[in-house]
């Protein structure tokens, strides 16, 4: 685990360096990704809500603006690498019962928690496992989202 989050602070590093701030991240991101629609509720029915409420949601603990742990960081890095930058996240740190909530609705005990399309994915481990394999960029291309990594390859390939 201590090397996923060694990776995750250089892909951090690396965003850094190339400049994040061009990249706008969607509107609840920016606005503190708070559970609204949700009403506090850690129910059942009010996770499915905020996990089909978006194809990219991830639970986590800050904002992608403000990460309040490594894990949480390294996702949003991850998903800036990829240009993603339209999703909703939701800080379980603003509602204890959604915290506990989302990880009874996943079985996961851990945050935090990343949902393509509705479907739980996994945490910071699974998505820095597929980010490196690859799989990340197939899964994304089923949302119809590119990634922004494949530009760079390309533009890598023209130098």
């Amino acid at each position: 685990m201590r090397a996923a989050v060694r990776t995750g602070w250089r892909i951090g590093a690396a965003a850094a360096l190339r400049g994040r701030s061009g990249r706008p991240l969607s509107q609840a991101a920016q606005e503190g990704g708070g559970a609204e629609g949700g009403g506090g509720s850690g129910s059942r029915e009010a996770v499915e809500r905020l996990v089909r409420e978006h194809p990219v949601v991830v639970f986590m603990k800050g904002s992608p603006a403000q990460p309040l742990c490594g894990f949480s960081n390294a996702v949003v890095q991850i998903l800036r690498l990829h240009g993603v930058e339209d999703y909703r996240a939701h800080d379980v740190l603003q509602d204890p019962d959604l915290r506990q909530g989302i990880k009874n609705y996943s079985n996961w005990p851990t945050i935090p928690q990343v949902y393509l399309n509705g479907e739980f994915v996994g945490g910071c481990d699974i998505l820095l496992q597929m980010h490196q394999n690859g799989d990340l960029v197939e899964e994304l291309k089923k949302l119809g989202i590119r990634s922004a990594l494949l530009d760079a390859e390309k533009d890598q390939e023209k130098k």
